[in-house]
């Protein structure tokens, strides 16, 4: 079950704002556990848009992790390039991006 609610043109410029960003979730051999989703879980409240990273010691292909940890963080996946994936989930309480 994924979100979508995102236009084209928002995941555009959700993708524009990622392209500088670095990883602030990485995903290693044990794979999605709580405490990596509760680390992207606190760090997308706060930032709205995260990138994670699948290391190469995952056991799993990188865009099953990533949508597994959209599913758990409940969060829009907006991209996967190689082992990278962003994260947007708008905090209503205080956002930080505005969306075309």
């Amino acid at each position: 079950m994924k979100r979508n609610t995102l236009t084209g043109k928002q995941k555009r410029f959700l993708r524009s704002l990622g392209v500088t960003m670095d990883p602030v979730v990485m995903i290693g051999k044990e794979g999605v556990t709580p405490a990596v989703v509760e680390s992207a879980k606190a760090a997308i409240k706060k930032r709205e848009l995260i990138k994670l990273r699948v290391l190469q010691n995952a056991e799993e292909e990188p865009a099953d992790v990533l949508e597994v940890m959209a599913e758990r963080v409940d969060a829009d996946l907006v991209q996967i390039i190689g082992r990278n994936g962003l994260l947007f989930k708008r905090n209503f309480d205080k956002p930080n991006i505005e969306l075309p």
